[in-house]
């Protein structure tokens, strides 16, 4: 009951249920009344309760109802209890009042306090002097507070000169060089000096604060003194092991259990000060002072003081910067760690520091990426395949979130054989659905930058078919989330041209989840369109929406299909033209059409240089060919990117974007791809400006896919599909055009036997 009212009294006053002064007058006497409670636990809650009060009430409340009383309180004469709460009120009251009134009525009861006969209250109260010290200012800390910490320093119980020690530490902001030289310097020297022959719960606390002190007293150390303290540290870092290297297989006697504990907290401290250190040292000394116990640190036996380091592994690579090569061969230690927590603690930061592996270094060259750690795509696959073997489904997504900056770091060729495949089978194999939405987005993101068209078409394929026509409804559903992510990181006219058709096909999926989950993708569906060169697909979007309407059975989804309506009729439609409303979508999509199209002219390049490599070359034409091909190395925004379906730029002017393009390669190929908004790499589509969408839906596949006989989705002109992607026919695709609009009967027909034969079976083996 005592607990439970005293968050009550608490919340009170955090939500401002009364006025203060009602409080005051209320409460506040109620909450003196239990500070001297015989039960710990409820004194204790009532004094978390009274500081917070402390923090609102007006300076004459507190100086009349809590500041006066503890003249009396703070005595020898009083409880061990009732000293130590005034300790605590003590610290807390400095912040309210002025540095005179401190001075006058607080910093007696401070003295007093610290030369009490208990060691409780002398730690107690020295453990408050860092809040009085923020108080009282510069001026009286010196010549106050500092003599009652040095002089606490020297005191007999063990947990007093702790507290002295690490409220010195936290003060040495305050003090200038000569203090900390010739006062706190030699006090600091002889705790270290005396800390091993000591508790171990000494040296907890030192190699907690060690990284900081060693901060706070840069610079005034010799030569001789940098030295010790850098051995000191190193000798803590390896406390407790048999070996040096960090590896113990003898089994710990139970008789010194407890010790083993302490020393693995204090070389867990010591990974956790490691940063610090490196910056004692100079990261330029890194190899000679500190590679070895970082060595020591990363193949520590016990998983606490791994975690530790895995987390201070992205500082320790920003420290290094160009010596962070140095540090290879531990990435792939960590990343290889048979823990799952060290794992999860490296991957927080693994996009950050696969960066800085890859452009940091003399051995790095970023041309190559990371070509000189070989082990590292080994390390990733491992990685992955023992974080989706183990229960631990939070670190898998997290781990394949992080998977999305492998473009920046490694070759295309290696993501599509090492990775790209793997995103599928998770896609399709594992249950857990955020794994699955992870892997699927990640994939999104792969194909976005993969460099060959042959391998995008592929993805797309396998996308459109083993996912969009599979034969399990959930695959299925993962399409559609995989179609969200393409609306998201790829262009709009990628969307439309890939996967416009077979995500609207699902309206007539026999599972009412499928129809549903597509119901709510419609709006960003319609959202990729431009009129008028989509019109065509608007008007197969709103024959799809219709025949929901007049057809759907299940009264869950066309409840949400008459709500999608309602929507999709508020929606405004982008125009070709840039609209004001719509210029920072419309520019974001125009810059990633740019990126896309780029990739397909880099692909060229590559091949065309291949070729000029195969065959000798005069070396007269070679060098005509580059200065004819040296153009601006940015794309004037006065040129406009043509895209299918409007209408295209002189042939003059799409050669000088060609030339502007191709000439731009060699940077993308030298450069990680920074993805400004996210995502993925998008195929784009030919700058023919006449052709009409092309094959129709039921070109996706020859057995699975539902075979469309509408009129609408037949192809007019066979010859004006792009040239670039001719050499795929059953891969799927809609071009944008206004030549060649769809005819609105044929539009509206209805399905005919095969369609009807075709949905059978599939209801047959959902």
């Amino acid at each position: 009951m005592q607990l439970t009212a005293a968050v009550s009294f608490l919340t009170i006053l955090q939500d401002e249920s009364v006025s203060v002064h009602t409080y005051a007058h209320s409460f506040l006497q109620v909450i003196l009344l239990h500070l001297e409670h015989r039960d710990a636990g409820v004194s204790n809650a009532w004094l978390e309760t009274l500081l917070s009060v402390i923090e609102v009430l007006p300076k004459d409340t507190l100086r009349h109802e809590i500041l006066n009383p503890l003249v009396s309180k703070a005595q020898l004469s009083q409880t061990v209890q009732s000293r130590l709460v005034s300790c605590k009120i003590l610290g807390k009251l400095t912040n309210k009042f002025d540095a005179l009134a401190i001075k006058r009525e607080i910093l007696p009861l401070v003295k007093s306090l610290c030369q009490d006969v208990e060691y409780e209250v002398r730690s107690c109260m020295c453990r408050q002097l860092e809040n009085i010290a923020q108080g009282i200012g510069t001026e009286l800390t010196k010549s106050v507070v500092l003599p009652e910490l040095i002089e606490l320093s020297r005191d007999e119980g063990s947990s007093v000169r702790l507290a002295a020690f690490e409220t010195l530490v936290n003060l040495l902001d305050i003090f200038d060089t000569d203090d900390r030289s010739q006062t706190i310097l030699p006090v600091v020297k002889s705790f270290c000096e005396k800390s091993f022959k000591a508790d171990e719960s000494i040296l907890i606390s030192l190699s907690f604060h060690l990284g900081k002190l060693c901060h706070g007293l840069y610079g005034i150390f010799t030569p001789d003194q940098h030295l010790r303290f850098l051995e000191f540290y190193k000798k803590l870092c390896t406390l407790g092991l048999q070996q040096e290297n960090g590896h113990n297989e003898n089994q710990i006697p139970p008789q010194i259990l407890e010790q083993e504990k302490k020393y693995i907290s204090v070389r867990k401290n010591c990974a956790y000060n490691f940063p610090a250190m490196i910056v004692f040292v100079d990261p330029k000394n890194f190899h000679m002072e500190l590679y070895s116990t970082f060595f020591c640190l990363c193949h520590d036996p016990e998983v606490p003081v791994r975690y530790t380091i895995a987390i201070c592994f992205y500082e320790v690579s920003k420290l290094l910067n160009s010596g962070v090569y140095l540090i290879h061969k531990e990435l792939i230690t960590l990343l290889q760690d048979e823990s799952l927590e060290v794992l999860d603690a490296l991957i927080d930061h693994l996009p950050e520091i696969l960066e800085l592996m890859s452009t940091g270094g003399e051995s790095s060259v970023q041309e190559n990426k990371l070509s000189s750690l070989p082990d590292l795509v080994p390390a990733l696959t491992a990685a992955e395949q023992r974080a989706a073997a183990s229960l631990k489904w939070r670190t898998h997504e997290k781990l394949l979130q992080k998977y999305a900056c492998l473009p920046q770091v490694i070759s295309s060729d290696q993501i599509y054989y090492r990775f790209l495949q793997r995103m599928f089978t998770i896609m399709m194999t594992n249950n857990v659905l955020p794994v699955q939405k992870a892997a699927s987005r990640t994939l999104c993101i792969f194909l976005r930058y993969n460099r060959k068209q042959e391998q995008r078409h592929e993805v797309i394929q396998k996308l459109i078919e083993q996912l969009g026509q599979g034969k399990s409804y959930w695959n299925r559903l993962r399409f559609l989330d995989t179609c969200e992510f393409i609306i998201e990181i790829f262009s709009k006219s990628f969307f439309c041209k890939y996967f416009f058709l077979p995500a609207i096909e699902l309206t007539h999926d026999p599972v009412a989840n499928v129809r549903m989950k597509l119901c709510y993708l419609l709006p960003k569906v319609k959202s990729t369109l431009k009129i008028p060169a989509d019109k065509h697909l608007l008007q197969q979007l709103e024959m799809c929406v219709r025949k929901l309407l007049c057809q759907e059975k299940d009264k869950d989804v066309l409840a949400i299909v008459k709500r999608t309506v309602l929507e999709l009729d508020r929606m405004e439609m982008s125009m070709d033209a840039f609209q004001k409303k719509f210029y920072e979508k419309d520019l974001l999509d125009q810059e990633k059409e740019r990126e896309e199209l780029l990739l397909l002219e880099m692909e060229q390049l590559e091949k065309e240089k291949q070729q000029n490599d195969g065959r000798p070359m005069n070396e007269k034409t070679f060098e005509k060919k580059r200065r004819d091909s040296k153009t601006p190395t940015s794309l004037p925004k006065s040129i406009p990117i043509s895209v299918p379906g409007s209408s295209s730029a002189t042939p003059s002017t799409s050669k000088e974007i060609k030339k502007s393009k191709l000439i731009r390669s060699q940077s993308f190929n030298n450069q990680a791809f920074h993805a400004k908004y996210g995502n993925l790499d998008k195929c784009t589509t030919s700058k023919t400006s006449t052709a009409a969408y092309t094959p129709s839906v039921s070109g996706l596949s020859k057995t699975s896919m539902i075979s469309l006989t509408d009129d609408s989705f037949r192809t007019r002109n066979t010859n004006s599909a792009p040239s670039s992607f001719s050499s795929n026919t059953s891969l799927p695709s809609t071009s944008r055009g206004t030549g060649n609009s769809v005819d609105p009967k044929s539009s509206g027909s209805k399905d005919t036997q095969p369609r009807k034969a075709t949905l059978k079976s599939r209801k047959s083996n959902p």
